[in-house]
């Protein structure tokens, strides 16, 4: 019964699917707005590029574009003043009709008659008007697109310049030399929770995502100096949107991934009027989870147990204004029982029992309400829920009855406004301000006896705070090639009534049609992690240490330099250079080389009690990225970035952090051919080179570990180890099929990951049963398979 909903949801397709006619064309439909104001444009013309099909916007800006032949299209969009839009190689399939809204850009100068220049489309540009220097968009279709990327956003990021994972088993992302704690994630314009399964407080990676993919539009990532409106973060931004579901047809995706697990997606019109209403949800189950159940051998007894489900509906704009209801929801669960553990696993140890659950959960609420003719504001209102229990077991040498050892009870809430008035002044300027509030609460203990004589309480919490964020931000173009982009950003924190006020302001410049550059600075500021925050310890007269809650915020400037040049059709080159200056980090009071900024990319935090914002540190870098868009079949993207992270503790001394891999290099290139006799079928190839240098590591301190029974670090030589260099090779294969009799498209992929079997390093850990330090590696030559069935 478990699979019921999958199992009706997939027969309901079939059957609907087979009572469809035969369609060798699609409808390609959507709507264009102006960038700055969001008003829908009427009258605007749309065109397939190289054939008689066209057609033009309605008084509410939408458009249908009916009987698209099956294939990649170029969709031209043309208006009076405003700056022409191509879009290249648009997908159209049997299975799903293709929507796409999209913003233009007015002229300064308006014209009365159209203009059609030889400017080439900015594909992976920012969605947000006020974006400056380090960041691009990204959308579904590049998720789904390279090889290795298991269908999981940060896994996509990890491509881009600047970007960092060498983490198989996880998807923490290192921008630019920081902790992946210095990450922020928004879902339609309001901060959201860690958006992964098996998730930890403080954290903002996971084993797997619990972001649905195909409900992803365009979404936007920043990884430095960003625009005012994104605060509480030093290192980079996932601005993330949803898709709208399917205003005028019901339809339907069946897909079955290794990772993502299996899919069943229902999308469709709210009202029978089709007055612009519609609905998107989409569910989805653990693939390990179902092969166990089937009794297939999945290659480790801890079965990882996840679902999740994602849902966007979207209401008619009323006098009242326009409402969409937006959410995300997950569980996971696993068990890792030692005596079914392989000694080589990445997470579990063989004289330990560990049970471990996760739940997610989000809803909001976005109002637009449109104010005289170029104004509206927005208001969001989300709450969030997660927890995370764990408990763990040891067995001591000698001993065959376990002993409980750890116990983590953890609940987290948030409740959050965000309200802001967005105002196009004139077509030179465009200003926006608002606030996001956000009350988070907390209830969490923990408890542990590791290393420990008897019961300790590490963590023991409950109770609620404030995080308040107004900011303001403005867009002024002083001619078509000169824009500046400017704003403040403030921040005051509840818990000990910490704040701050950060400057950010970004100039652009076009040396020519095809050539733009860019300067940026911000001043931003993030809360330490929670667990960094409530960790306490206990002092000899049994009263607790609980200093680490007057901590305040990290502080980081950001100095960017970028220079973007579209050198030939679908091409791009661009590059980046930036300094960071990092300063307030939290360390110990006695002179130590122990740095919060290197913690992060695991499930815990360092255990460390009456902290002090004495540390600093400095990311340097330069980045290039040369790009071929996808167009005629194929794309290239190659990346490359060198920098240099460093940090200090309370000693003094400057050291690696532990995110200064030194250099990063990503090759990825893909191939698409028609099959069939109308080319209506497609086989692609996709491969994925990536080498990085390794991670810098404290090592294990045998003799201390020896005599504790438990790992302990040599804290006399922090970082001064180095893992060796990572490297990866990934290939994928792929087929797309679309029916010549029904409305409907199947998509299969072959991803075959670390095709050489190279064995990188994950951890070096210490063997309690053997006394001794091993190097774990991470995962091997792995195959995964996509499967999607639209219709």
């Amino acid at each position: 019964m478990k699979y019921s909903l999958v199992t009706l949801l997939l027969l309901a397709g079939i059957i609907s699917s087979l009572n469809t006619l035969a369609q060798n064309t699609q409808t390609v439909t959507g709507t264009v707005i102006d960038k700055a104001s969001e008003r829908p444009l009427p009258n605007v013309s749309i065109s397939i590029v190289g054939t008689r099909i066209g057609a033009t916007t309605d008084s509410l800006g939408r458009f249908v574009l009916a009987a698209v032949p099956l294939g990649r299209h170029q969709v031209s969009f043309t208006y009076v003043g405003y700056k022409t839009v191509t879009i290249p190689e648009v997908l159209v399939t049997a299975g799903k009709q293709v929507i796409l809204d999209i913003p233009l850009d007015q002229q300064i100068a308006a014209l009365n008659t159209v203009t059609v220049t030889a400017g080439r489309t900015r594909k992976g540009a920012a969605s947000n008007e006020f974006a400056g220097s380090s960041s691009r968009s990204f959308s579904m279709d590049d998720v789904t697109r390279y090889a290795g990327g298991r269908n999981d956003p940060a896994k996509l990021a990890s491509n881009f310049a600047g970007v960092a994972n060498t983490n198989d088993s996880r998807n923490d992302i290192v921008v630019r030399g920081n902790s992946p704690t210095a990450v922020l994630w928004r879902m339609e314009g309001i901060p959201i929770p860690n958006p992964n399964h098996f998730s930890t407080l403080g954290t903002t990676g996971g084993p797997v995502s619990a972001l649905n993919t195909n409900a992803l539009k365009n979404s936007d990532f920043y990884t430095g100096a960003f625009p005012a409106e994104y605060g509480n973060a030093t290192g980079a931004v996932f601005d993330i949107g949803l898709r709208t579901g399917n205003k005028d047809q019901f339809e339907k995706t069946i897909q079955l991934n290794m990772f993502s697990g299996l899919e069943a997606m229902l999308e469709g019109p709210l009202s029978k009027k089709k007055n612009g209403s519609s609905f998107l949800i989409g569910y989805r189950y653990s693939f390990a989870q179902i092969g166990n159940s089937l009794g297939f051998d999945i290659g480790t007894e801890a079965i990882p147990k996840y679902q999740d489900v994602i849902f966007h509906l979207n209401f008619a704009k009323s006098k009242l204004g326009k409402f969409s209801l937006f959410g995300m929801g997950g569980t996971s669960s696993i068990d890792m029982i030692g005596a079914d553990l392989d000694s080589t696993d990445l997470f579990g140890n063989k004289d330990e029992d560990t049970y471990y659950k996760s739940r997610i959960g989000v809803v909001g609420l976005k109002h637009t309400l449109d104010i005289g003719s170029n104004s509206y504001l927005r208001t969001l209102v989300s709450y969030s829920y997660t927890s995370n229990d764990g408990e763990v077991y040891k067995y001591n040498e000698g001993n065959p009855v376990r002993q409980f050892n750890t116990s983590n009870a953890t609940s987290t809430t948030g409740l959050r406004l965000s309200s802001f008035i967005n105002s196009k002044v004139n077509t030179r300027f465009n200003v926006r301000g608002g606030i996001l509030a956000e009350l988070i609460g907390l209830d969490t203990k923990v408890e542990t006896r590791e290393d420990r004589p008897d019961w300790e309480t590490i963590r023991d919490y409950n109770g609620s705070a404030w995080l308040i964020q107004p900011y303001v931000q403005g867009k002024y173009r002083f001619t078509e090639k000169l824009s500046l982009n400017a704003g403040l950003h403030g921040i005051w924190y509840g818990l000990n009534e910490t704040s701050a006020v950060e400057p950010r302001a970004s100039l652009s410049y076009a040396l020519a049609n095809n050539q733009t550059l860019t300067f940026s600075y911000g001043m931003h500021h993030q809360q330490q992690p929670l667990p960094v925050y409530l960790y306490q310890e206990r002092k000899p007269d049994g009263t607790y240490d609980q200093s680490n809650r007057d901590l305040d915020f990290t502080r980081a400037n950001h100095y960017v330099l970028g220079y973007d040049w579209a050198f030939a059709r679908d091409w791009r080159l661009k590059a980046e250079a930036y300094h960071q200056s990092i300063s307030n980090a939290p360390v110990e009071r006695t002179p130590s080389g122990f740095s919060v900024l290197n913690s992060g990319a695991d499930f815990t935090f360092p255990e460390k009690a009456g902290l002090v914002n004495g540390g600093t540190g400095t990311n340097t870098g330069i980045e290039l990225t040369v790009e071929k868009f996808f167009s005629r079949g194929f794309y290239l993207l190659t990346t490359a970035s060198v920098f240099d992270a460093k940090y200090k503790g309370s000693d003094g001394i400057e050291r690696n952090s532990t995110f200064n891999n030194k250099a990063v290099f990503n090759i990825l290139a893909g191939r698409e051919w028609k099959m069939g006799r109308d080319g209506r079928n497609a086989f692609t190839i996709d491969i994925k080179l990536t080498q990085s240098g390794g991670r810098y590591y404290t090592p294990v301190d045998v003799a201390a570990s020896n005599a504790t029974g438990y790992e302990q670090l040599d804290e006399s030589r922090y970082n001064d180890q180095q893992f060796s260099n990572y490297m990866r090779f990934d290939t994928r294969f792929g087929i797309r099929l679309n029916s010549p009799k029904r409305k409907l498209s199947h998509t299969f992929y072959l991803d075959i990951q670390n095709v050489t079997n190279r064995e990188n390093v994950f951890v070096q850990r210490y063997n309690r049963v053997l006394k001794q330090v091993g190097i774990v590696n991470q995962v091997g030559f792995f195959p995964d398979i996509l499967y999607r069935l639209q219709f």
